[in-house]
């Protein structure tokens, strides 16, 4: 499903709205490890900044990157392109495409697999969470529809799902759920902010003492 077929993605940022500044922690926490890539999937220079954007999916075939080449010219400004792959013996992307990505607008690239150019992605300030980098490239023959389900790190990706990412890992928010998800996310925060670490500390030994009571322990 394309983006533009969501109702209310006219405006990108819209869409997005509250999840800026939200920690993958806390998203984390609400959704469960099924939305939570895998910890292959990282940041590939440090320090990071938090992304947050609809996803644009790309299906890439073994050996192959023409999908992901053409869809820096298809995603709206604000996505993050969000690649499957087909291997991890040839780089689906070097420093000249994730420029024009950044060029256009694009904010991030979450790729199961590998790029190339580090050197130039990491000056040029783009994040790009992968699985590592190769010095070979990709051909490009394969054709593929765009914005179809993908599968990265573990998680099934839509079209206009929620990708948030930071140094902690990516998370995907289902765009059904994404109020839902943001507003409890939110309230987490919220309440964390407020707890002195004094209180967490006696309501966290407390939970843990009678974990451990009810189970037995004596020590």
């Amino acid at each position: 499903m394309s983006v533009r077929d969501h109702p209310g993605l006219g405006n990108l940022s819209a869409v997005t709205t509250g999840f800026e500044n939200v920690p993958t922690t806390a998203l984390a926490d609400v959704l469960g490890r099924a939305q939570v890539m895998d910890t292959g999937i990282r940041p590939l220079w440090q320090p990071v900044p938090s992304v947050a954007g609809p996803a644009f999916t790309v299906r890439c075939p073994p050996g192959d990157n023409l999908m992901l080449h053409a869809a820096i010219y298809r995603a709206e400004p604000g996505a993050v392109i969000v690649v499957e792959s087909g291997d991890l013996d040839y780089a689906l992307a070097g420093g000249n495409v994730c420029a024009v990505a950044q060029r256009r607008g694009v904010a991030a690239f979450v790729v199961d697999g590998l790029i190339r150019d580090l050197a130039e992605v990491r000056d040029n300030g783009f994040p790009v969470f992968a699985r590592g980098v190769i010095p070979i490239p990709g051909t490009k023959k394969a054709v593929a529809p765009l914005n179809g389900e993908v599968r990265c790190g573990g998680v099934t990706v839509n079209g206009g799902d929620i990708v948030v990412a930071d140094e902690e890992g990516v998370v995907v928010t289902p765009f059904a759920r994404r109020d839902e998800v943001v507003a409890a996310a939110r309230e987490k925060l919220a309440k964390e902010e407020a707890q002195t670490l004094d209180d967490w500390e006696a309501e966290h030994r407390a939970r843990i003492d009678k974990i451990l009571t009810d189970n037995n322990f004596e020590g």
